[in-house]
């Protein structure tokens, strides 16, 4: 098990731990939520009054002194069980297929083929403001924080998302914004205590550090989120296309043109340019070691959307590469090329000795979950 220090806080946003005017939604709506059975954060209730006003604490010490990164998803507690659950508001005239997309692949059927990887929603809440909704999603973390560590972790996190992109696709749902930060992993598996949502590296009760365990050691799920960009086309429709528009990733090569901005493309290669370039960025430009990647990425991110691979071939090719790599080079570490000297050096005596341990106890080098 291993620990995060916490980071530096930042006061920049308010001095005292102030409500926000972003999150006045919150406030407004918070005893609406908890007859629906979600408890919010204390800062929330009608007449607050800070817990650390009067005392020695600090703001940043206290739950309801932390607001949450963005004010459109904040976390709860769902009454009937204790669980720590996401609220997240949209506007049904901005994203108007999100919720039903996100509906259908949490339907009983989709939902229980292990090879959906799409964000399962809970419920859906109506609030009586005119074109907003609530969905009700699970606690997730940033998929690559904690850092992957080796190979064999990388291994397992390209299968899921491919898969999961794939099952998408079979589903003629094209997602349009699968970049790094709308990939993100359920962390009950690798932080079993959890951690607070608000302060994710400090635990739940803000008085220490959260504890975790690596991926290898215990194996997590990772799931593609936010749909308000996706689209879903007929089964039958053999030549699928949509105007197109900028995700969060603005690299795409067919939307730099202005001139072909504004005509109908097919979505589905722009999906794999994502992942592609998701791959190239986060893992090819930082670990030599991934080298067997760089061919199948880089047709993912060619310029023309035609020659890309399919989401079918890049998950057949991405399984042949898989199957020819060494049992050393899955338990191999990622090494940071800026790691030098005495770090580096302590680094990989530390992997060693954790990488006996985990082939004495029949950890797998490539981490798969139990379904």
């Amino acid at each position: 098990m291993a620990s995060t220090p916490a980071p530096t806080v930042s006061t920049s946003h308010t001095l005292r731990g102030d409500l926000r005017p972003s999150e006045y939604f919150w406030r407004d709506h918070q005893q609406w939520l908890e007859s629906l059975g979600y408890t919010l954060s204390s800062r929330y209730k009608p007449n607050w009054i800070p817990s650390w006003q009067g005392t020695n604490k600090k703001y940043y010490h206290c739950d309801d002194g932390l607001a949450p990164d963005y004010s459109h998803v904040l976390d709860a507690v769902r009454v009937s069980d204790g669980k720590m659950v996401t609220l997240k508001q949209l506007s049904t005239k901005d994203h108007p297929n999100e919720v039903e997309i996100s509906q259908m692949f949490s339907s009983p059927e989709l939902a229980a083929d292990p090879r959906n990887h799409c964000v399962p929603v809970y419920d859906v809440l109506t609030p009586p403001d005119p074109d907003i909704m609530l969905l009700v999603l699970p606690l997730l973390r940033k998929y690559n924080d904690p850092p992957l560590i080796t190979v064999g972790e990388v291994v397992e996190f390209l299968h899921q998302v491919f898969q999961g992109l794939q099952f998408m696709h079979q589903h003629h749902v094209a997602h349009r914004d699968c970049m790094n930060l709308n990939i993100m992993m359920d962390p009950s598996a690798i932080y079993p205590d959890m951690y607070h949502p608000r302060s994710p590296y400090r635990n739940r009760n803000l008085k220490g550090e959260a504890k975790y365990f690596t991926r290898t050691e215990r194996p997590t799920k990772y799931y593609l989120i936010d749909f308000g960009l996706a689209v879903k086309f007929d089964a039958d429709d053999t030549n699928p296309t949509a105007l197109p528009i900028r995700g969060g990733d603005k690299t795409v090569p067919e939307f730099q043109d202005d001139e072909t901005y504004d005509k109908e493309q097919n979505p589905f290669p722009t999906d794999i340019y994502y992942l592609g370039n998701m791959v190239r960025e986060d893992f090819l430009q930082t670990y030599p070691i991934l080298e067997f990647l760089t061919p199948l990425v880089t047709d993912m991110v060619q310029d023309d959307p035609a020659g890309r691979p399919t989401i079918d071939e890049v998950v057949d090719r991405f399984v042949k590469l898989r199957s020819k790599l060494p049992f050393w080079k899955l338990r191999a570490r990622l090494v940071d090329p800026e790691e030098t000297g005495m770090i580096k050096f302590l680094k990989n005596v530390i992997h060693v000795f954790r990488t006996a341990n985990f082939i004495f106890r029949r950890y797998s080098a490539i981490p798969t979950p139990v379904s």
